[in-house]
């Protein structure tokens, strides 16, 4: 009764709803791989992947058991898919797709064959072997068309994909675009369709495609407001604020990139760097050099590159040797951690690294480094025919010239510069690329002219900051006395003060800014808070989930050796400090398992309490305002005042 209740459910689109009821059915233990196919799907659709995978995990187990292979591997084929979607452990994917290939071999051609090859695809592009990721992507769509039209679209934007990696780029973007239609269609199912949309995206925003890129992401968001599925809310996020980056829209992009922060924290692992590392880049660019660092060494605590952000934060900071050394050493030992919108092993990751290089190096004094990264850059432009990769390049090429005293090239380049990237529609590019325009025509004796691109380039940045900072003392949250005087939308009124009013004027203060329930309260009250002890910080069944990933590693790196494979077992190896390093975090000595803070418990127990009571005494008074802030206040262990773009968010408090 409650399968089907569950199924129901599931069908009006009710996860939360459908993944309590399948819960409760499985709490004796569910013994038919159908309904724990229906677990993993909907406990993916309601946030919980270790559920999804483990679901997986018995189903593949169960029918095996019964003797059907190909159930079995369709089984074992959605566990590597997750894994792969939303772990980027590559070792235990190529355990779980070898386990499938086993069973299928010398069945006939089903969807669990197309979707093999569209996962083993995406195994090989992220790890680098192009070549073998062709050869599977063109299995999956010739299996696919045939049997699965879902899997066929996944290994077509793999194959397009390849194929712009590979400099193929007008035959790749006529690929994606003829795959595009499939999303748009609706002939795909929600997961398929959300992975199409994202890849559609990765690929275009990797070869700075940024105007295509918009248009794509623009027909996700309208698809993600009412089908969208899992982590795909949170993707379409992050593709959103690196949009909103480049237009100069940089509040509002950080407001995205933190709120999917939030939205793929339940589903990502190692790829949670992606969201982070684009929040360092926003901060960076906003002038926040303690929270560009903040969020760039977050990406790399979870396995991620932080490079080039890390060392140009270290240049910001005027340490130009360790800018240099770090940007060095990310070009000399590339990265190997899987990426989908940069894959490794490929010019399209070295490029952000090169453009990096020659601003730290010139800044260093080392222009023959910064002489050959510009080369290198250049002949990456060429290679992909991309017109921001083109405008990075030719600012580059003119930053050298201006460095090595050919002041009249200098002029050239950054010329040519400034009008591409106006023609892209990026604000600050064009600006930075006045602005060196403006020190090579100093350098070359025009001052008259050198104080007119000054100016200009002045004037833009001051437009990106009045858009971004347009709402600008619009909303007041002040407190006078025993009342708060709230300003909100032309409308004022006066609330009685209470607790969460102190919170929430503490968030309003710092719009997009997480800030931990113990520093709320201690600000609130004046008092450091002690800490104390509440309970294990991860469950039997997380726990058990590690390691059983940690097992499949070791297996991995046992077949590395045994094929002298040292590549793979260098990358399985780190994937195997990751996870060892995040089973640290929670098992303390002699395997007890650590103990979370139960004051910390208390206060996000306690705080956020008392912001809702805060909240709904506001609405009392001032409606439109209640109901904005019940969607922008976020609570939790850390709050945050995260308002949609668009929305006024800026606040005069105190």
């Amino acid at each position: 009764m409650s399968v089907q209740r569950a199924r129901e459910a599931a069908a009006r689109g009710g996860w939360e709803e459908a993944y309590d009821l399948l819960m409760e059915a499985d709490a004796n233990g569910l013994a038919d791989p159908g309904d724990l196919r229906l677990l993993g799907e909907v406990a993916y659709a309601a946030g919980h992947l270790d559920v999804t995978i483990e679901a997986y995990e018995r189903a593949h187990a169960l029918s095996a058991q019964a003797g059907d292979a190909v159930a079995a591997a369709g089984a074992a084929v959605r566990v590597a898919m997750h894994l792969l979607l939303d772990t980027a452990l590559m070792a235990p994917v190529r355990g779980w797709l070898g386990r499938a290939e086993r069973l299928l071999q010398g069945q006939e051609e089903t969807p669990a064959h197309a979707w093999l090859a569209a996962v083993r695809a995406y195994e090989r592009m992220l790890t680098g072997d192009l070549q073998g990721a062709r050869q599977w992507s063109e299995r999956a769509i010739a299996t696919g068309s045939g049997c699965d039209a879902a899997a066929c679209a996944v290994g077509q934007v793999a194959a397009a994909r390849l194929r712009i990696l590979d400099g193929e780029v007008a035959e790749g973007l006529a690929l994606l675009d003829e795959v595009g239609v499939a999303a748009v269609s609706g002939e795909l199912d929600p997961l398929s369709t959300g992975l199409v949309y994202c890849e559609l995206v990765c690929a275009l925003q990797g070869l700075a495609q940024y105007d295509v890129a918009e248009e794509w992401t623009e027909a996700m968001e309208r698809w993600c407001r009412t089908n969208a599925i899992g982590s795909l809310h949170g993707r379409c996020r992050v593709h959103r604020a690196e949009i909103l980056r480049l237009r100069g829209a940089c509040d509002e992009a950080e407001q995205e990139a933190l709120v999917a922060c939030e939205q793929l924290s339940p589903y990502l692992r190692r790829e949670m760097g992606w969201p982070l590392s684009e929040l360092g880049r926003i901060r960076l660019r906003k002038g926040d050099i303690d929270g560009a660092e903040e969020a760039l060494l977050a990406a790399h605590r979870v396995g991620w590159e932080p490079q080039p952000g890390l060392a140009l934060v270290r240049l910001a900071r005027g340490e130009s040797a360790a800018a240099s050394a770090a940007i060095r050493d990310a070009l000399e030992r590339p990265s190997r951690v899987p990426s989908k919108e940069l894959p490794p092993n490929t010019a399209l990751q070295r490029a952000p690294l090169l453009d990096a290089q020659v601003e730290i190096e010139i800044a260093g004094g080392d222009l023959g480094r910064a002489h050959a990264a510009a080369d290198e850059l250049e002949r990456v432009a060429a290679r992909f025919q991309s017109k921001a990769l083109i405008a990075g390049a030719t600012l580059a090429r003119g930053r050298v010239r201006l460095a090595e005293g050919d002041a009249a090239e200098a002029e050239r380049c950054c010329l040519e510069a400034a009008r591409l990237w106006n023609e892209i529609g990026a604000p600050y590019e064009a600006a930075i690329a006045r602005m060196v325009l403006a020190e090579a025509l100093r350098a070359g004796g025009s001052e008259d002219r050198a104080v007119l691109e000054l100016q200009a380039a002045r004037t833009i940045l001051e437009r990106i900051e009045v858009a971004v900072g347009a709402t600008a003392e619009t909303n007041v949250f002040r407190r006078e006395g025993d009342y708060w005087s709230v300003l909100f939308d032309g409308r004022t009124v006066r609330v009685r003060d209470l607790k969460g009013m102190r919170y929430l004027a503490q968030l309003l203060a710092h719009p997009g800014r997480e800030v931990h329930v113990l520093d709320l309260v201690a600000a609130e009250t004046g008092q450091p808070t002690a800490l104390g002890d509440a309970g294990e910080m991860l469950d039997d069944r997380a726990k058990s989930a590690y390691r059983r990933r940690l097992a499949e590693i070791e297996d991995d790196i046992e077949q590395a050796r045994a094929l002298e494979d040292a590549v793979r077992e260098a990358q399985a190896d780190s994937e195997r400090d990751f996870l060892v390093r995040e089973l640290a975090r929670a098992i303390g000595l002699g395997g007890r398992d650590r103990r979370a803070v139960s004051t910390s418990e208390r206060a996000r127990s306690g705080v956020t309490r008392a912001l809702r009571q805060g909240i709904a005494r506001i609405g009392e008074h001032h409606p439109e305002l209640g109901e904005h802030l019940n969607h922008a206040v976020r609570t939790g262990t850390y709050c945050a005042y995260v308002p949609d773009p668009g929305a006024p968010a800026a606040w005069t408090s105190g």
